[in-house]
C-alpha cells in the first residue's frame, strides 16, 4: 500500500513538472536580479508551446521557477488553448506561466489554425485557461478579424 502511495505521488509530481528547453547563440544570467537573458536565434519549448525571438528574457522567483518570459525582436509562438492550435507574431510577446497568459504587443497577429480565424491588432491577450483572447487596436488602427464562412448553395 505504501508503495502505491509513493508511486502515485511520483506520477503526480511528474505531471505537474514540465520541462522547459531553451536554445540560443548567447546566454547571460544574473542571480541577484533572478533573470536569464538569451540572445540570437532563441527558441523556448515547453510541452506543446514553442516561442522564438531574437532575444528572450526569463524572470524567476525565489524558488528559481520561471514567472515571466519576455520575447522581443521578431517574436513568434505556437501555443495550445482549449485543444486548439494557435500561431502568433508580434514585436514583443510575453508569457506568464502562472496565469497561462500570453500577451502580444505591437503589430500583433494571432491565427487559430484549426478554424483559420485570424486577428490583428496592437495588443492581443491569450488566456490558455479560459480559452479567451482579447484584441485591442490601441487607437492606432482598427482591429481586424478574418474568418471563413461556408457558402451553402442549393
Amino acid at each position: 500500500m505504501k508503495f502505491l502511495i509513493i508511486l502515485a505521488a511520483c506520477v503526480c509530481s511528474m505531471l505537474v513538472a514540465a520541462e522547459v528547453q531553451v536554445t540560443a547563440d548567447k546566454f547571460f544570467a544574473d542571480e541577484a536580479k533572478r533573470i536569464s537573458i538569451f540572445e540570437g536565434n532563441v527558441t523556448v519549448i515547453k510541452e506543446g508551446d514553442k516561442l522564438t525571438a531574437k532575444k528572450i528574457t526569463i524572470h524567476f522567483d525565489e524558488k528559481k521557477q520561471p514567472i515571466l518570459y519576455i520575447a522581443t525582436g521578431d517574436a513568434k509562438g505556437n501555443m495550445m488553448m482549449k485543444e486548439k492550435h494557435y500561431y502568433g507574431e508580434a514585436d514583443k510577446m510575453t508569457y506568464d506561466p502562472n496565469k497561462s497568459l500570453y500577451t502580444l504587443e505591437k503589430k500583433a497577429f494571432l491565427h487559430e489554425i484549426d478554424t483559420d480565424k485570424k486577428v490583428y491588432g496592437e495588443l492581443i491577450r491569450v488566456d490558455q485557461i479560459s480559452g479567451h483572447y482579447e484584441v485591442d487596436g490601441k487607437g492606432s488602427a482598427p482591429v481586424k478579424f478574418i474568418f471563413k464562412v461556408e457558402d451553402k448553395k442549393q
